[in-house]
């Protein structure tokens, strides 16, 4: 299982996660975040049944995933 990379793995983790989820709704927002001395890729998502389509790992970078609801423009 991935764990935490240095910022140029996240951001090819990121890159590939992004287009492999583009099709799901459910997916608000992909992004890094900072994990002690590394990174991780960061999936917000809308409802909480959708991650279970989220991986773990892309390319050996841990994933986590956050419930945040539904994302509306102000």
């Amino acid at each position: 299982m991935g764990g935490v990379s240095d910022r140029a793995a996240a951001r090819a983790a990121k890159s590939a996660l992004s287009q492999q989820l583009a099709a799901v709704p459910e997916v608000v927002g992909i992004g890094l975040a900072r994990r002690g001395t590394g990174y991780v890729v960061k999936v917000d998502l809308a409802d909480p049944l959708a991650a279970r389509r989220v991986p773990r790992d892309v390319d050996g970078v841990r994933v986590v995933t956050s419930v945040v609801g539904v994302v509306r423009p102000l």
